[in-house]
């Protein structure tokens, strides 16, 4: 009789029992976008907006509406060109841009993207997303000390002209001062040596006004309200130029929290805006001064508890090509001046943290807007 063959002994159970995988819930990935940091606009490949979160919504300044989701990306994006023009073009170009900077002409914001096709498991395209952040903080702080470098060799410069300038200029007016005693009787010499002199003292002032622009600024932050700054550039400006009919109408509105800032140099900053006002008006005219609390966009979530301060003139209004300059140091459409009024008022609003907007035309007047943040957490220095 045959034997039985053997049986395999059974292999002993070692270890927890497999687990099966477990799926991953839609709702997840749904709230992931949703509560990402960055902007992102996904379309399907005809068109339609599949996803936008709210972030996105907040950097293109645009209004949230759940009625967005499904609608063509055009109605959706129609209020921010740039990026609807960018969308447009996700499924014509076969290398889209990653990584890339633009800057909004709709809001003046400066945003980092990147463009990208979304494929299906074939490998055909389905539809484009954007990936974006806000990078205008980025871009401000980088543009500050860009002009910190600028204003530093400047300064190197300016330091050195000053020295070999300054004590000519005191020789002159010095001796055309007692050549003026000695010719007291000749009137003519007498007008000549005078225009001498006050031209000898202007060129010296202009000098000393170039040596405070380039030094860096140390700001006395103390708690200080706008309302008392404004007021005090008021009495300040009507000192330092001819006002003569325009009107000043101050509409601060009431409770506007204190900043942390420098007293003296907000009141500086006022002055020249008033006084740069008052010279473009030529003696007639309105001023309207408006203040209110804001929030200052700072890249994520809401932004900082801020004062937006508006400056508004009915004058003449500047063309484009005077407009983009005039905060630059030492442009100047004047026959007399240093250019230094309104570079020197960019330059406080960086030293304070803030943020300068300009909105004028011929014929329609000018609108300075100043974003000063309540606090902050860097040094306000510049």
């Amino acid at each position: 009789m045959a034997a039985k063959p053997s049986r395999a002994p059974r292999a002993r159970k070692t270890g927890a029992p497999k687990a099966e995988p477990q799926v991953v819930p839609d709702g997840f990935y749904r709230d992931m976008v949703w509560n990402l940091r960055n902007g992102v606009v996904a379309v399907t490949r005809d068109g339609r907006v599949a996803v936008m979160n709210d972030i996105a919504y907040r950097i293109l300044g645009l209004k949230p509406r759940a009625k967005d989701i499904g609608r063509h990306f055009s109605e959706v994006l129609k209020d921010a060109p740039d990026v609807l023009r960018m969308v447009a073009s996700a499924f014509d170009l076969s290398h889209l841009p990653n990584r890339a900077e633009m800057r909004l002409k709709h809001t003046g914001k400066v945003i980092g993207y990147t463009l990208s096709h979304v494929k299906d498991d074939a490998g055909r395209d389905v539809g484009a997303t954007l990936f974006f952040k806000d990078l205008t903080r980025v871009e401000q702080l980088e543009e500050r000390e860009r002009l910190r470098d600028r204003l530093a060799a400047l300064g190197e410069m300016a330091a050195a002209i000053a020295h070999e300038v300054k004590n000519p200029l005191a020789g002159i007016e010095v001796m055309a001062g007692l050549l003026r005693r000695r010719l007291a009787g000749q009137a003519e010499a007498q007008a000549t040596l005078t225009d001498i002199i006050n031209e000898a003292k202007m060129a010296n002032a202009i000098v000393q006004e170039v040596l405070d622009f380039v030094r860096p600024i140390r700001l006395q932050v103390e708690r200080t309200g706008i309302p008392e700054a404004v007021q005090g550039a008021i009495h300040l400006a009507d000192t330092k130029a001819r006002r003569g009919a325009v009107n000043v109408d101050v509409q601060l509105a009431a409770g506007l929290p204190l900043i942390h800032g420098d007293q003296h140099q907000l009141m500086q900053l006022f002055t020249n805006l008033l006084i740069n006002a008052y010279e473009a008006m030529t003696g007639t005219g309105r001023i309207v001064i408006t203040g209110e609390r804001t929030r200052l966009p700072d890249g994520t979530g809401d932004g900082r508890d801020a004062v937006l301060v508006e400056v508004t003139d009915d004058g003449p209004g500047m063309p484009p090509d005077i407009s983009d300059k005039v905060f630059d140091p030492f442009f100047t459409t004047k026959a007399q001046g240093s250019g230094l009024g309104l570079a020197i008022v960019r330059k406080i609003v960086d030293a304070h943290d803030g943020r300068l907007d300009l909105r004028t035309a011929p014929g329609q007047g000018t609108t300075i807007r100043l974003t000063l943040p309540v606090s902050t957490d860097e040094g306000l220095t510049n």
